[in-house]
């Protein structure tokens, strides 16, 4: 490293590469940190909201901020998921209150203009559905499901799709935008076009792949005729498939249409196609996972290339780009987790970067239809409506003395946040290791990314002058009273239970039985001997993990659930899939819809959630992943004695994360933040966004909307 610089310069730094503008068209992004357009659960109803979400990544230096999917037209309904739109003039000002506040920060503003094809059920708009030749998505997901299928296209509705890609692309340039995209990716309507189990037509856009390339190539060149003088317009392509595919001239069929487009549009954002292979989780999939299947696009086009990997290490991203795989580091996920991770590499802030886990409950928030929440990043979604920033949450008016019980997810965030107020802090925890819950979990299979949560905020909060962090600390109420902190939050974590599970889908009843386990025992050490059945209720990763840790021990284990999948709440989060891929791997049998109705210690009986029907199966032990509850003692303990607590001069106690309402760790860690922001205050202001209705939207003629008028 070259350390002769001048004087208040900064060194030269091996990643000076990811900080080189890079051209895209006519448009130059800063830097080469990219935010590729995700689902942010924030569409054209939460336009503030959804500004100063996206503006926080431009702030923290990611050169590029694109949207998620916007509809071009009214057959393009992705309801009751959140979606936006680029439909008429309130749609211009709701998107450019986006673009103003990203180019404060001096970064380009993409838009990902999106039609759904037959991916979409147009569940609100009721307009009939378009593919190539009425070949449905016949989604398994009950979110996804639908009755209509689609109409196939005519050469009408072909060209009505280019002119709203064309009039979507005007809109987008007069909302601000400085990269429109075309999106053929993701099963959509320009990926449709491009794979034959989708397109059987046997005119010009079907057949041969330069037949089926047509029609995404009309769409770029439409968007070019529209914005191209002004804005880049970038093409956004899943590969996967197409990978998979022998082509005739190239070793696949990828290769061929980025041959056949590789001088069209201003920029490709090469992907995969499916969520779980595009956004897997870290528990099966690691770093730079789409690499094999986009490496060669590069070697066929010299137009820059953006993709994602779940990049969150700079020496990885500085490989990327220099060995030829891609010009821009795309971001969704850990741009989510650490809006500032661009900035904290250019400052060479490395041990600061909030890196993403890879848990994926960004993407249950859209499928949830909600605005995004991030495990490591509680601040995610609530800088508008709350007022919270990522780095820097404000100092206290009055710096207070502050205990807090409990040095799992929520106590942890609870203390670094309290700690950047400017409070005196102490963390006390009985263990003889600070991460609570994840002491254990992240020992399971594939968690491992998970104590990430855990390790940023450790190394925060040993760097604080104003924080002590003490383990083996059992306290009691007495104790508590001779430390006379001003306030106390307890957060001591939940404990999970034996409890049963009734066809009215409610816990009811337990199982006492020497031989009847819980995570905890696992957690503890004590493992079953011999057939083993988990009886999962909880829906999320524990029952998997627990099976999959259990199966590794070499014990034979069966799985069940009420559920008509293994950990079907994964659905959510991209994992189902590949939980189904990882018990067969395991060898586990998989019982569903059914429930445990007793155990006598060499028997399990089970029911039929539906039916009532029985079965038995040789069984030694029974694991149950079900109902959580609060561990709350300490919490009860002191609410018995409130007058000597007050009289210590404690002003208040609370119970924050798990031991107040037990959940994912993004809700432990969320609690905690909050529980931070608002000491002393007690609840803030929560800002309800609105949708910006300047313009009486006009009815329409056709079946794209018509300009709206004052």
């Amino acid at each position: 490293m070259n350390m002769m610089t001048k004087p208040g310069s900064r060194p030269e730094s091996r990643y000076d590469i990811l900080f080189e503008p890079v051209r895209i068209g006519p448009v130059t992004a800063p830097n080469r940190f990219y935010q590729v357009p995700h689902a942010s659960g924030m569409t054209n109803a939460l336009p503030r909201v959804r500004a100063k979400f996206r503006e926080t990544k431009a702030e923290g230096g990611w050169g590029v901020i694109c949207t998620g999917a916007c509809s071009i037209d009214l057959s393009s309904d992705d309801t009751p998921l959140p979606m936006a739109t680029m439909w008429d003039d309130n749609d211009i000002k709701s998107h450019a209150l986006m673009t103003d506040a990203v180019h404060k920060h001096g970064a380009l503003a993409g838009v990902e203009l999106w039609h759904g094809g037959a991916s979409v059920m147009n569940r609100t708009t009721r307009v009939a559905p378009l593919s190539p030749s009425g070949i449905p998505w016949m989604a398994t997901h009950v979110g996804f499901m639908g009755n209509l299928r689609p109409k196939t296209m005519d050469k009408q509705d072909i060209r009505d799709v280019l002119r709203w890609q064309a009039e979507g692309a005007r809109k987008a340039r007069s909302a601000g935008f400085d990269v429109v995209y075309v999106y053929a990716g993701m099963g959509y309507l320009g990926y449709e076009f491009l794979l034959p189990e989708y397109n059987h037509r046997i005119d010009e856009y079907g057949g041969s792949i330069a037949n089926r390339v047509r029609f995404v190539r009309e769409m770029i060149e439409v968007t070019k005729d529209a914005v191209g003088e002004h804005c880049g317009v970038a093409l956004r392509i899943s590969l996967e498939e197409l990978r998979a595919k022998i082509g005739i001239n190239h070793p696949s069929e990828a290769h061929e249409v980025i041959e056949l487009l590789a001088d069209v549009p201003d920029l490709f954002d090469v992907k995969m196609d499916s969520s779980p292979t595009d956004c897997s989780a870290s528990r099966f999939t690691g770093e730079g996972s789409h690499e094999p299947v986009i490496d060669f696009v590069k070697k066929l086009t010299d137009k820059p290339v953006v993709g994602v990997g779940r990049f969150t290490s700079p020496d990885t991203m500085v490989s990327q780009i220099k060995r030829g795989v891609l010009d821009f580091i795309g971001g969704a996920r850990p741009s989510i987790a650490d809006p500032f991770l661009p900035n904290k590499i250019r400052e060479g802030r490395m041990d600061e970067i909030r890196e993403c886990i890879g848990c994926n409950i960004c993407i249950s928030s859209w499928h949830d239809g909600v605005p995004v929440r991030c495990t490591q990043n509680p601040t995610a979604g609530e800088e508008w409506r709350r007022g919270w920033h990522p780095e820097n949450p404000g100092k206290a008016e009055t710096p207070e003395r502050v205990l807090v019980i409990g040095g799992g997810p929520s106590g942890l965030e609870a203390a670094l946040t309290l700690g950047r107020r400017g409070h005196e802090v102490t963390l006390a925890d009985k263990s003889s290791a600070f991460g609570g819950r994840l002491t254990f979990e992240k020992t399971l299979p594939g968690l491992s990314a998970w104590n990430r949560v855990v390790d940023y905020r450790l190394g925060r909060l040993r760097e604080m002058t104003n924080v002590e962090m003490y383990l083996e600390s059992d306290l009691g109420v007495d104790e508590i009273i001779d430390l006379a902190p001003d306030h106390v939050l307890v957060a001591t974590g939940a404990r999970w239970t034996n409890f049963l599970y009734s066809s009215m889908e409610i816990p009811v009843g337990q199982l006492e039985q020497e031989r009847v386990f819980t995570p905890d025992d696992i957690g503890a050490g004590r493992l079953p001997e011999g057939p083993t059945l988990v009886f999962d209720f909880d829906n999320y990763y524990m029952g998997g993990v627990i099976t999959e840790h259990l199966a590794a021990q070499g014990i034979p284990v069966t799985y069940a659930t009420p559920a008509g999948q293994a950990s079907a709440w994964t659905i959510m989060t991209n994992e189902l899939p590949l939980v189904a891929r990882a018990l067969t791997k395991r060898k586990v049998p998989v019982r569903t819809q059914e429930l445990v109705s007793g155990f006598d210690g060499e028997i399990v009986t089970l029911s039929q959630i539906f039916t009532g029907e029985k079965t038995t199966l040789p069984c030694r032990n029974v694991v149950i992943t079900g109902l959580r509850l609060p561990r709350a003692e300490l919490f009860d303990a002191m609410t018995v004695r409130e007058a000597d607590l007050r009289a210590a001069g404690i002003k208040s106690f609370s119970l924050v994360g798990d031991a107040l309402a037990p959940g994912a760790l993004a809700h432990a860690v969320h609690s905690g933040h909050r529980a931070a922001q608002e000491l002393g205050l007690g609840a803030l202001p929560f800002r309800r966004d609105a949708p910006i209705v300047e313009f009486e939207p006009s009815y329409t003629s056709t079946a794209g909307l018509v300009k709206a008028h004052p």
